[in-house]
Order: structure tokens, then sequence, then C-alpha cells
């Protein structure tokens, strides 16, 4: 299946590619980016591989890191799947709501 990011997810992303770079390095930025490329590698052959969220119906939580998590559904009718947020679980939960609106 095809994954593609939300403009939401779009921005998340390259605040947290921003915010790795001034406060960590390119090596971290790198290392964390492979690690995404992995996750949206894996649920492109096994969209069913993460869990459900328990919070949010009908979307599945991807863990990426520790501290970084992403949010995605699977868009049966296109072959898709559409990433929704990628959220740092540091901040405060209401966002991740706010986002998912």
């Amino acid at each position: 299946m095809k994954v593609f990011l939300s403009e939401h997810a779009e921005l998340k992303l390259l605040q947290l590619n921003s915010y790795l770079l001034e406060n960590w390095n390119q090596k971290t930025r790198d290392r964390f980016i492979s690690k995404l490329t992995e996750k949206f590698n894996q649920i492109s052959y096994l969209p069913y591989s993460c869990p459900k969220s328990s919070k949010f119906q009908g979307l599945y939580k991807c863990v990426v890191t520790k501290q970084t998590t992403f949010y995605y559904r699977v868009l049966t009718s296109s072959n898709e799947i559409e990433v929704i947020t990628i959220f740092d679980i540091r901040q405060n939960p209401e966002k991740l709501k706010d986002s998912l609106k």
C-alpha cells in the first residue's frame, strides 16, 4: 500500500525535523528519519501490524521511538495509508486530541 502524509502530518514532520537539527544534530535527525522510514515501509506491507488506537476510532498507533508516535488510517478503497499526525509524547496530550479532530 502507498503511504502518504496528511498536510498536518507534513507540518509536524517539518517541525520535528527543525527541532532535531536545532537542539540535537544531523546524526540524530538522520537516525530518526531512518526509523520513521522503516515504520512507513512496515505499514505499507503490513498495514494492520500496529495496534489500533484505544482513544481514536479507526486509527492505528505506530511507535517510532520512545518519544515519537504517529497515527494513521487504512484507506482500503484506494489501497492507501494516510498518516494523520506525528506526535511527540512529551507534549500535552490535549494537543494530540486537537490534531486528530
